[in-house]
């Protein structure tokens, strides 16, 4: 497993990241920071969660905990990027995860230059797992 950052706080709490010197992973990596302990996400549910994203070793470029308020999106089904999909279905509700996800499972070359991400960028989210439905 890859080295991945550290990330400050708990369930709940907007996390800050903390990068280690070495590059980012080249496959999606997933670290479960804590278990929840309700059922496990289903593909094809939609789930509620509150999230922070920020490009390796680069600048925040968006998070739900500022503007406070969850966000909720089908998930397993090909909605969101495929990082998303391949690391949060299968985790128990209550959970906080750490996810690397590479260029080809995020946003891919083209990036989202409007969000500051670029195509070759990996993107490291902090989940909380607030609900499935």
């Amino acid at each position: 497993m890859a080295t991945l950052p550290t990330a400050s706080g708990s369930f709940g709490d907007k996390p800050v990241l903390t990068f280690p010197e070495s590059a980012a992973p080249a496959e999606l990596e997933i670290e479960v920071l804590s278990a929840g302990e309700g059922p496990l996400v289903e593909a094809g549910q939609t789930i509620d969660v509150n999230y922070f994203g920020q490009v390796w070793g680069g600048s925040m470029f968006d998070n739900s905990y500022d503007r406070g308020s969850s966000i909720q999106f089908p998930i397993g089904v090909g909605t969101v990027i495929a990082g998303w999909d391949n690391s949060l279905v299968g985790q128990p509700i209550g959970s906080r995860v750490l996810v690397s996800i590479p260029p080809h499972e995020g946003y891919g070359p083209n990036g989202v230059p409007q969000a500051g991400i670029g195509g070759d960028d990996t993107l490291v989210f902090v989940v909380d797992i607030l609900g499935a439905s």
